[in-house]
This record gives structure tokens, C-alpha cells and sequence, in this order.
């Protein structure tokens, strides 16, 4: 098959990738922050107003990239595989919207988000075969440790959203990462690597902020090409958060636009806490995730 559109439905935001599967490049895009975990952690269910908002957004993707629903690849992650209605909300989407939703666990999610990034980092000619990943979603946060063929993948049930609305602020929120030192750490020292000269990457949409910052872009001219491949030291993230608490909201409405401005210091806790964990003071940036894994790999089964 030659174009294919892959869709990551998050915890926070929904994804949309046009891809040229022959070729193996990026056609056209469409995302939106649509807070699908938004009130999980008090109620256990997806809301009416995210089901209402995802619709909505598929609705202004299929206006965009001009695609059929019922030929997509469709996944969902960390909200829908917590929520107690995730069935009956998939089944709304089926009827509604004509997309056939797969929950995904943390293994698959990691799997195929690092095959995105195997080739991100190809793409931009930097070493691919030793790296630590992390991909920081609204629901959980994967850490992927890529060993020549071999890899290994753990999901942490702590993200940007989640961890926000169960610790309302941002003492709270750092004290429950500190506790999550220990059992992140635990599962590194089993792996007996020395991770002292493998990249760190990161991925989704904290990072990504993070670096538009850095390159003076804002929501309205957001460019994924300029972004992937950008470093970020420890300390640039640490101005990002000053500057962040010094910003106005309409100021961090114009730099991010809408539906991260809640999450984005808890983003940033969880960033600095894998930088801290992994004795890292650089990080490479990719907007690649795993929308690109799920398009890359329905292409090499197809290509056969």
C-alpha cells in the first residue's frame, strides 16, 4: 500500500499522520489537543465533552488531509486502557465517526513508537543503534533502553494529565515523582547496561514545547523539521519553567496554544526526572512518535 494514515488517539492528544508507505516519508499531519483523560482520575470514565472533542477533531482531520476512516490504523493508549467505559466510547467512535480503535498495551506502545524513532534518528543521520527513549504521554510514560537488536521497555503509569489532576499542585506533584525514583531506578540497574554513552531521546509533546521554545517558534508556527533532531541540556529545561511561571496566559496560550498550559510544568517534573534518574545533562528531541511506529510498521508487513 502506498499512502497510509495511521492515528494515535492519547490521553492528551490526537494524532493524524498521512505517510507515503513505499517511500517511507511524511505526506501531511493533523493534531489537536483533545484532553481525552481529562477528569479519568476522579471518575474512572472518558467524559461526554472528550468523547465530544475527540469527534470533532477527526471531523477537522478528515477536512484536512482528505482520507476515508474506514481505511485507517487506528490506536489508543493509556486513558482508554484505564477507563471503565473504554468498550462503549470505542463503540461511539465506530458508529460515529466510521474508526475502528485498538487498545494497545505499554509493550506494543513502546515497540512501535521506538520503530518510529529508529528511523527518526536514521532520518537525521545521528547514531541509532544505542539510546535511551522516553515518550512522555497524558496517561503513562514509556522508557525504552535500544541495545543494538535487542530493547527493552517499561510503562510507568505517570503522565502529564493524570499526574496533574490527582496531585493539584506542583509540591505534591514532585514528591510522588521522587517516590517513583526508586522503582524507575530498579528497573534500569536489572537490565546491568552501562548507559553512560548511549543518546538520550525524547519524545511527545513536552519536549517538543520545550524546543519550540528554544528556537523561538510558537503554536502558529510550530515545524516538526526544525524541531526533530534539536538538543536540550538540563538547564534549558530549567529556564523553560522559569519563564514558563513568568508568562501570562495569553503569553503560554500564543507559545503552545491550547490543552497543554495545565500540564506542561508537570511535562517538564517528569522530563527533568528521567534527565536526574539516568545522569543525563542532553537530550535529543523528536516529534516523531508512535502515530509514525504505527504507519511504519503497517508499511513493512504490507511491502512484503
Amino acid at each position: 500500500m502506498k499512502n497510509i494514515v495511521s492515528i494515535d488517539l492519547g490521553s492528551n492528544s490526537f494524532r493524524t499522520l498521512l505517510y507515503d508507505g513505499l517511500n517511507h516519508k511524511i505526506i501531511d499531519e493533523y493534531q489537536e489537543v483533545v484532553g481525552m483523560a481529562d477528569g479519568l482520575i476522579d471518575t474512572s470514565k472518558i467524559s461526554l465533552e472528550a468523547q465530544s472533542r475527540v469527534i470533532a477533531a477527526v471531523k477537522r482531520s478528515i477536512a484536512k488531509l482528505k482520507y476515508n476512516p474506514e481505511d485507517t490504523i487506528c490506536v489508543t493508549t493509556a486513558a482508554m486502557r484505564i477507563a471503565k467505559n473504554s468498550s462503549e466510547v470505542l463503540k461511539r467512535f465506530k458508529d460515529e465517526c466510521k474508526l475502528d480503535f485498538k487498545i494497545i498495551d505499554g509493550e506494543e506502545e513502546a515497540r512501535l513508537t521506538l520503530l518510529a524513532i529508529k528511523y527518526a534518528l536514521k532520518r537525521e543521520k545521528k547514531e541509532s543503534e544505542h539510546f535511551i527513549l522516553i515518550d512522555i504521554g497524558g496517561g503513562s510514560t514509556e522508557l525504552i533502553i535500544n541495545s543494538g537488536d535487542e530493547h527493552f521497555a517499561k510503562s510507568f503509569d505517570i503522565g502529564i494529565v493524570t499526574l496533574a489532576q490527582k496531585h493539584k499542585n506542583r509540591e505534591t506533584i514532585i514528591t510522588e515523582l521522587e517516590k517513583r525514583k526508586k522503582e524507575i531506578s530498579k528497573f534500569i540497574s536489572t537490565l546491568n547496561i552501562d548507559l553512560k554513552n548511549f543518546n538520550f531521546v525524547a519524545t511527545a509533546g513536552t519536549p517538543t514545547t520545550i524546543a519550540a521554545v528554544k528556537l523561538g517558534l510558537t503554536f502558529a508556527t510550530y515545524n516538526r523539521d526544525l524541531i526533530n533532531g534539536t538538543q536540550l541540556s538540563l538547564e534549558e529545561i530549567e529556564s523553560f519553567l522559569n519563564k514558563f511561571r513568568s508568562l501570562s496566559q495569553e503569553e503560554i496560550f500564543h507559545l503552545m496554544g491550547p490543552g497543554r498550559t495545565d500540564f506542561i510544568e508537570s511535562g517538564v517534573f517528569i522530563y527533568r526526572l528521567f534527565f536526574q534518574i539516568l545522569n543525563k545533562d542532553k537530550s535529543i528531541v523528536f516529534d516523531d512518535g508512535l502515530r509514525e511506529g504505527v504507519a511504519i510498521d503497517y508499511a513493512l508487513k504490507s511491502n512484503k
